[in-house]
């Protein structure tokens, strides 16, 4: 038996190669066996840093009963969801429909033309074995039932795409009822929204921090009390930056440990909002490390920055250790992580006391972050300030010793890193950084998302303008995998921002060709909004639109923000109307819980509302004075454009050195100085 898997660029997918099951990639290959042999498809679908997947895999998938049932009476499919978040969306809704839940690993039955007809997320290995008997009978003995089954799951999977868009664009309603769900839900006491597991849910809090700009004092407080805590529980590192995907506490304190790229982006806009609005020196801190450790632990060498850290490390003890081929590489693993979960995060006592001595430091820094010998979690502790909720400033004694520390935590057995480069997540990032860049007038972080863009357009995009979503520097080709609506519009958004840093018009000229290709491929062109595939890309069961946000912004969600805002500039109304409709499409089905659709609230909020246009011609230091004044403002309802001239009807007429203000084009007397610019346009919002 070959494995198949051994040579896939998918680190995932290779930690998988060498078990007992007879995996296939996913492909027309897999389902061709299973149409060959008349039997029923298991598609297993996770992702190299999720620890349940890590779990499953070692009790159920290394298990060789289990993997002898499994090849015998199926064909197996591995999916790595951040390759094919597209049929990771299908199979979950499937889940979702059967469960009322999901998450991962996830585990679906499918036909051999990938029909779903049953499915579910983490199984312990009696549950599995027991799972597989029942589909085994379920398939032989009663077909009908299986056919039943896949016929209501394919009608309640297709009914995105039949939603038909409103007829005008929503009114404020839904914002309003949205601002009335956020209150409902709203944790008084450590923040975020709803009870735990809590997620950064940063589409949620951006628009918090747009309720809070317009002046609403509750919005502030909840935007406050849920960024301080926060960076202030065990989900955010304490010594080396950056942020776990969630926490499983309502505290913020024991997350899963893992670390996604996606998750530093978006954390770096709710901080950097949360900064420009209130001025709080802990979210500078927060932004700043986040960004350190990006540069440090995710950036790449040739460029564009890893997917994503384990949460899983090998224990440091040799006697404990796991031995496992690739465990705690760089994405070279060759079988499935056997490591323990926050080993490499977490501390005792006594560690900091090895590293620090049995001074006062040692004593000031335990006592700082929490540190105690009963451990919080597993026995140790997770670093964290939660006793001292948003004080995070450290004087010099207290930073040498985070250094320190944070030098002998780099040489514990590492997290295995994910070293594939993921699209819409490092467009997230540029986009981030540019934000973060015009907040603090850091030119160095401009830089960073400049090269970063550059590099996306140098290996991510094909000689014909083809996008591709992933990039795995040691394969040929490199690029794989067409990329998605979300990549597209997650890069429209990027390079507007790009511009609003910069100044430089080459960015509106790559946004534009990203949005022209994201409307000519993936628009519905009978009701309307960006399918989740292209039309000329690889389609499934059904054809989906991406309407709801999850831990990233919903496709047509983000899409209808970016497109917004590069209409703005632009004066092309096609981009306005696309956007219109992927924002009506997202209120839609956010009737009842529009807290799921919070992306394409925004949208609506700057189709309502604005956003207004800042256009400031030049870059000499009169211009540099009011495009400052801007950057270090945060405006939710404001696109700005400077420096190099466009061809736009925005620019037609402008002079260097003056700031205008306009809607939809129409302008206010041009400002000269930054309080002639900020009083037009407080004008312009009355």
């Amino acid at each position: 038996m070959a494995p198949r898997l051994a040579d896939q660029p998918s680190a995932y997918l290779r930690q998988h190669a060498h078990q007992p099951v007879d995996w296939f990639p996913w492909g027309p290959e897999a389902f061709a066996e299973a149409h060959r042999r008349q039997v029923p498809v298991i598609v297993s679908i996770g992702y190299s840093s999720c620890h349940w997947c890590h779990v499953m895999a070692h009790e159920s998938f290394d298990d060789p009963a289990i993997a002898a049932v499994m090849n015998d009476r199926f064909v197996a499919i591995k999916v790595d969801r951040e390759e094919r978040p597209d049929v990771d969306a299908l199979y979950m809704d499937v889940v979702q429909a059967i469960t009322g839940r999901g998450g991962w690993p996830l585990t679906v039955f499918t036909t051999s033309d990938g029909s779903p007809f049953f499915g579910g997320t983490y199984y312990r290995p009696d549950q599995f074995r027991q799972l597989l008997d029942v589909v085994t009978d379920v398939w032989t003995n009663r077909r009908d039932d299986v056919a039943t089954n896949v016929e209501a799951l394919t009608e309640a999977l297709g009914r995105t795409a039949r939603l038909d868009p409103p007829s005008e664009v929503p009114d404020r309603t839904l914002l309003d009822a949205a601002r009335d769900r956020q209150r409902a839900t709203f944790d008084p006491v450590w923040g975020g929204f709803g009870p735990a597991p809590k997620f950064p849910s940063v589409s949620n809090l951006l628009l918090v921090a747009r309720f809070a700009a317009e002046g609403d004092d509750q919005a502030r407080h909840q935007l406050t009390v849920t960024l301080d805590a926060m960076a202030s529980g065990g989900m955010y590192d304490h010594l080396g930056g950056g942020f776990a995907r969630y926490s499983t506490d309502e505290r913020w304190l024991v997350p899963h440990f893992e670390k996604m790229l996606y998750d530093q982006a978006l954390a770096l806009r709710a901080y950097t909002a949360g900064w420009l609005l209130t001025g709080r020196d802990l979210y500078a801190q927060v932004v700043a490390e986040t960004v350190e450790y990006l540069e440090r632990d995710l950036a790449l060498a040739g460029g564009g920055f890893a997917a994503a850290e384990d949460a899983d490390a090998p224990a440091p003890d040799p006697e404990a250790r796991d031995e496992t081929p690739g465990a705690g590489s760089e994405a070279a693993g060759t079988s499935h992580r056997r490591g323990v979960e926050g080993i490499f995060h977490t501390w005792t006592p006594d560690e900091i006391r090895q590293v620090l001595g049995d001074g006062d430091r040692a004593d000031r820094a335990i006592a700082w972050w929490g540190i105690t010998p009963e451990g919080d979690f597993e026995g140790r502790s997770i670093p964290n300030r939660l006793r001292s909720r948003g004080e995070l400033a450290r004087d010099a004694d207290l930073d040498t010793a985070r250094q320190r520390l944070l030098a002998a935590r780099e040489r514990r057995p590492r997290p295995l890193r994910d070293d594939k480069v993921v699209l819409d997540w490092n467009a997230l990032l540029v986009g981030a950084l540019a934000e973060a860049a015009m907040a603090w007038g850091r030119a160095d972080w401009a830089d960073l998302a400049e090269t970063t863009a550059d590099w996306l357009i140098t290996h991510l995009r094909d000689e014909t303008g083809r996008w591709r979503r992933t990039w795995h520097g040691a394969t040929t080709p490199a690029a794989r995998h067409d990329a998605l609506a979300g990549d597209h519009a997650a890069l429209v958004d990027a390079f507007v921002r790009l511009h609003e840093a910069t100044g430089h018009a080459r960015w509106i000229t790559e946004a534009r060709g990203v949005a022209d290709r994201l409307i000519d491929a993936f628009w519905d062109r009978e009701r309307g909004g960006v399918f989740t595939t292209a039309r000329d890309g690889d389609h499934l069961v059904v054809r989906q639109k991406d309407l709801v946000d999850n831990a990233t912004p919903s496709a047509n969600g983000l899409a209808a923000i970016a497109l917004t805002r590069l209409a703005a500039i632009t004066g092309d109304e096609t981009y306005r109307r696309c956007a219109e409709v992927c924002a009506g499409l997202c209120a839609r089905v956010g009737t009842d819980t529009p807290l799921a659709v919070t992306s394409g609230l925004e949208a609506l909020g700057l189709l309502h509302d604005g956003p207004l246009e800042a256009v400031i011609p030049g870059s000499g230091s009169a211009a540099r004075a009011l495009v400052e004044a801007l950057h270090r403002r945060w405006h939710g309802d404001l696109v700005i454009s400077w420096g190099e001239p466009l061809d736009s009807p925005l620019w037609e007429g402008r002079s260097e050195g003056q700031g205008y203000v306009c809607r939809r084009f129409s302008c206010e007397r041009p400002a000269t100085d930054v309080a002639g610019l900020l009083d037009t346009l407080t004008r312009a919002r009355s």
